[in-house]
């Protein structure tokens, strides 16, 4: 997979030099500091990946990706950057993934995975650790120990991070499939993030009760609350 890093900041491409190393299946053939350099660069190279951060003089990443489209093979894109507000455009565009610096060895790993299943057709999958969720005209990059709770909503589902609750179609079970571990269905229409229990107390009926941080209570069925204890060893 031959690929241009396109960055206005010269320690940026160097640092995705760096992390690229492992990964032997990536050519990096070539280096472009703004939207000019890398238009002549596409051309002679033709790259299968753009490395592409948003803000560079001149013009930024968007205008880049207008320049280049129709071309009969265009590259996929990783956008990298340190801003959030630009990842809900990003995946208008169909990014394969939008990355924010400082990137990490993972984050890479599954941006690099979603090119090579061409994950550009569903946009909104990102990995395990990190969603991109959508509300009307409002988007959110959320990692996945942010969300403290998910509750369903007919064929809705509201999850809690902050002080945000957006409303989404997908199921809770859609849902759980794609969280890790950590997320545990309490009951038919609840899954919580064991990273915020703080504390838990038992029913007189043998259900669990638990508090998160922030003073939220969730109370388990009673089968879901003896599979939380076998899990906790309660």
């Amino acid at each position: 997979m031959r690929a241009l890093l396109i960055d206005d900041e010269r320690r940026a491409r160097a640092e995705m030099r760096r992390l690229l190393e492992a990964h032997p299946e990536v050519t990096i053939a070539g280096e472009a500091a703004n939207v000019s350099e890398a238009k002549e660069m596409i051309a002679r190279e033709r790259p299968d990946l753009l490395f592409l951060d948003v803000e560079m003089p001149g013009a930024t990443g968007f205008d880049l990706l207008d320049e280049i489209a129709g071309r009969e093979q265009t590259p996929a894109v990783i956008f990298t950057t340190a801003f959030d507000r630009y990842a809900l455009r990003a995946f208008e565009v169909r990014a394969a993934d939008y990355l924010l610096k400082p990137v990490t060895p993972e984050r890479l790993k599954a941006a690099l995975e979603h090119v090579r299943t061409d994950d550009r057709s569903e946009p909104q999958k990102l990995p395990l650790d990190q969603f991109f969720i959508r509300e009307g005209e409002r988007a959110w990059m959320v990692r996945a120990v942010e969300i403290k709770l998910i509750e369903a909503e007919g064929n809705y589902a509201r999850l809690h991070f902050g002080e945000n609750r957006p409303l989404i179609l997908r199921s809770l079970q859609t849902l759980q499939a794609r969280l890790d571990e950590h997320f545990f269905r309490a009951n038919r229409s609840q899954i919580v993030n064991l990273r915020w229990i703080t504390r838990m107390e038992l029913e007189v009926d043998g259900a669990v009760r638990a508090v998160l941080k922030d003073g939220t209570e969730v109370i388990f069925s009673r089968r879901q609350s003896q599979a939380l204890k076998e899990r906790m060893a309660l």
